[in-house]
Parts: structure tokens; sequence; C-alpha cells
């Protein structure tokens, strides 16, 4: 296949992606924990993936976060910036990624995925576009259609979410919806911070 042949294709999977569903450790985190002495994991987030998401949901793009453990920290950060779909304490990837398609009527070629390991690998090969930060393992490389330069945790996934939306042509509109929305303070029930919300004229 000619490179031109290669960059069509490559652009015809991304117009097509209406959801994406991204991984936590070594994808939006370096994969490094720090466990507290009281058992608890703590990790880190890059704020430039967060906007990206925030981003993608303004533009029509459905996200959905999916992770092996169960992670207090975790939780907090992905209410913050308001993403519905957060499943914990999966092993097996594959039975989200398909109850997340029938769940939003979506076909396969809808969906990118964003994984760094193993257990990643199932839904990416179904996926109609596969993305994986530059330090992911090697066997995930090979089924990805798009390695960002960034490492997970710096972001890569706002690489893969920048790409998306410069290719459907909606990081204009993105973008002047991000400056329409501001960061207020309101209570949630887990307890007071700051979480997104759309800015309005009693605000």
């Amino acid at each position: 296949m000619e490179n031109r042949d290669v960059l069509m294709d490559f652009k015809k999977r991304i117009s097509k992606i209406r959801l994406l569903i991204i991984d936590v450790d070594g994808t939006l985190t370096d994969g490094t924990l720090f466990v507290l002495p009281n058992g608890e994991e703590v990790k880190g987030f890059n704020v430039k993936d967060g906007t990206g998401m925030v981003m993608a949901r303004l533009a029509g793009i459905e996200i959905a976060v999916i992770t092996g453990k169960h992670s207090e920290s975790i939780r907090k950060r992905i209410e913050t910036i308001g993403i519905k779909e957060y499943y914990q304490g999966i092993s097996n990837k594959l039975l989200i990624f398909n109850k997340l398609l029938k769940k939003y009527s979506l076909k396969k070629e809808n969906c990118c995925y964003i994984g760094d390991d193993i257990g990643d690998i199932p839904p990416m090969k179904q996926s109609g576009f596969a993305a994986s930060p530059s330090d992911s393992h090697e066997k995930v490389k090979e089924i990805s259609h798009f390695i960002t330069e960034s490492p997970g945790g710096k972001g890569a996934v706002r690489e893969v979410i920048d790409l998306i939306l410069n290719t459907q042509d909606k990081m204009d509109y993105a973008v002047k919806k991000f400056n329409q929305i501001k960061l207020v303070y309101i209570p949630i029930q887990s307890g007071h911070r700051f979480r997104f919300k759309p800015a309005t004229d009693s605000d």
C-alpha cells in the first residue's frame, strides 16, 4: 500500500470515531503507584490529558475509562472532569468494550481504544482505531494504528484526542466550547471540590 493510501485509511478510521475508551495505569498515569500507610494507592494525572477529555466530550465524543484496579483517587479524578462511564476492577476489558458499543448503538469502527499493556490487547484488536503511549509494551505497539510521542501519564491521551479533533475538523469548535465553561466550586456527594460546569450568567 502506497503512503498516500495509508494516510487515507488512517484518516478514514479516525473520521468514524464516536467513542474513546481509555486505560488508566500506564496510559492516563505513568504507571507509578504511591501507597499510603493506610494502604490507599495514590496516582498522578496529567492536566493536559484531563483538558483533552473535556474537549472531546464537548465535541460529541463519548469517553469511557477502564481499569483493572480499584482506586479512590482515580474515581475522584474521573468524577471531577465529568466522565460518567468509569469501570474499575475489570479483568476482562473486552466485556466492557462490547457493553459500551451496545449501550451507545455503535459499531467497532466507531471506537478508539488507548492502552499500554497486554490486558488491553483484546479490545484494541476489536477497535476501529487503536492507539498506545510511546512506552507501551511491544506487543501493544505491534497492533496499534498510532503510537504517541509522549509516554503514558505525560500527555499521551491528549495527543490522541488532538489528533481525532483535528482530523474530524472539530478542534476549533471544542476550543470555543471549552472557553465557554469554567471551573466552579460546588458540593457533590463525596465532598467539596472543583469540577467542570457550563458557565452561565448567574455564575
